[in-house]
């Protein structure tokens, strides 16, 4: 559970933090909250984009019982990116994007180990979406040996709309499930292209798997028939990199 000394808390406070530029990593807001503040907050909340959930006054409760004036928030301790606007940058220098685009991996070390991977394979950016995703908490930054405060984290309303715009822009977009029958070693990850990892439990939704170009696998032979999937990232963008190598020897 986040704590109380992680976040803010009262109508004011938070309406600051928003305005100064704060990037607010998850609010709480109590059911039923009215007045000319709570007004002012909900304006800035959807000038912001900034996603909220309304909950009963024990929930807040539970984190503290302070004068929290029924609103809690938690400050982003990294800065999220769009990717709509880092892919035109990427293109700029002249590189071929590669991009992780993680569906519902909620565990913050998997998350923490595949940032570090990404960042050491020399992937471009990964992409979460705004719910379902692992918080960015100080675990996850530790087990990313620090990538996390350097490497591009692209935080997404929707993963379907993000995807579709990677496909526009020219990425091949590539899911990675146990179900293919294709070895990820036996077809082209080279060029503009997009890695889409699901969790271990619910794998990749539906949608995005009907927008993938490619559907691969990685073969095993033990009697274990899955990966962790921050192994399984790590395997994929090794065997990524190492076509891209070898085109350009």
């Amino acid at each position: 559970m986040q704590k109380e000394s992680d976040c803010i808390f009262g109508l004011r406070a938070v309406i600051e933090a928003i305005k100064a530029g704060k990037q607010i990593d998850r609010l709480l807001i109590r059911q039923g909250l009215q007045g000319s503040l709570y007004h002012e907050l909900m304006t800035e909340v959807r000038l912001h984009n900034i996603v909220y959930q309304v909950v009963p006054l024990e929930r807040i409760e539970l984190v503290t019982r302070k004068n929290h004036q029924g609103v809690l928030a938690w400050l982003s301790i990294i800065e999220y990116q769009s990717i709509s606007n880092l892919l035109p940058m990427i293109y700029e220098k002249g590189d071929d994007p590669l991009v992780l685009v993680l569906d519902g991996i909620s565990d913050v070390r998997n998350f923490g180990a595949i940032v570090r991977t990404a960042e050491c394979l020399g992937a471009h950016a990964v992409i979460i979406p705004e719910k379902g995703s692992a918080r960015i908490t100080a675990d996850a930054v530790k087990t990313s040996a620090g990538a996390l405060h350097t490497f591009p984290v692209c935080r997404e309303r929707s993963l379907v709309r993000a995807v579709e715009y990677l496909r526009e822009s020219g990425l091949k977009i590539i899911s990675a499930g146990e179900a293919s029958s294709v070895k990820a070693s036996d077809v082209s990850l080279g060029g503009p292209a997009a890695l889409i990892l699901g969790s271990e439990e619910k794998g990749i939704s539906r949608e995005l798997l009907a927008l993938s170009d490619l559907r691969i696998k990685i073969p095993m032979t033990g009697a274990i028939g899955s990966l962790n999937v921050s192994v399984a990232a790590g395997i994929i963008l090794y065997e990524a990199i190492r076509q891209r190598q070898a085109l350009t020897q």
